[in-house]
């Protein structure tokens, strides 16, 4: 396959999933910064080679040509809104509002998180096992997808 198919099935795949898509619409990232995002850190592990920004940019889902500049832009962009957030996680922390049960439903959620991401790599290669596992993987999603929703409606009061 060659690397633009791979890298955009994968993109298409990250931006088409339920929780992935929940969790970006209530990121500090756009769509655009997201996808940027995603071919920096990712390609070259794809195409097992350093690309240059010219050809990263070749890999973005749009059909419209994009620029190196415009890819380099948004790639800082993302990155910017990716380490203010980080930032927020460790003022939250350093004034102790982690100690406080109002973020408890956000730690259950990263929890089952951990829970959906494991149960993805733990597919069993037993017909019957797989049918069960794959049932136990669609009711965590659906959970999480639930749960992402109630906590991200700004008229609950999480904080």
């Amino acid at each position: 396959m060659k690397l633009k198919e791979g890298v955009q099935a994968y993109l298409n795949g990250v931006l088409n999933d339920p929780v992935a898509r929940i969790l970006a619409n209530n990121s500090q990232l756009t769509k655009t910064q997201l996808e940027t995002l995603l071919i920096d850190v990712l390609s070259e592990n794809i195409s097992g080679k350093q690309l240059k920004y010219d050809e990263k940019a070749s890999l973005r889902l749009t059909k419209a040509k994009i620029s190196r500049g415009a890819f380099n832009r948004t790639l800082r962009q993302s990155k910017e809104n990716v380490i203010k957030s980080i930032y927020t996680v460790l003022l939250l922390g350093y004034l102790g509002i982690f100690e406080s049960t109002t973020l408890d439903p956000y730690l259950e959620i990263a929890n089952k998180l951990h829970e959906y991401v494991e149960a993805h790599q733990d597919i069993p290669n037993k017909e019957e096992e797989l049918k069960d596992h794959l049932k136990l993987i669609e009711i965590i999603r659906e959970e999480l997808e639930m749960s992402l929703k109630q906590l991200s409606s700004p008229s609950q009061e999480h904080l």
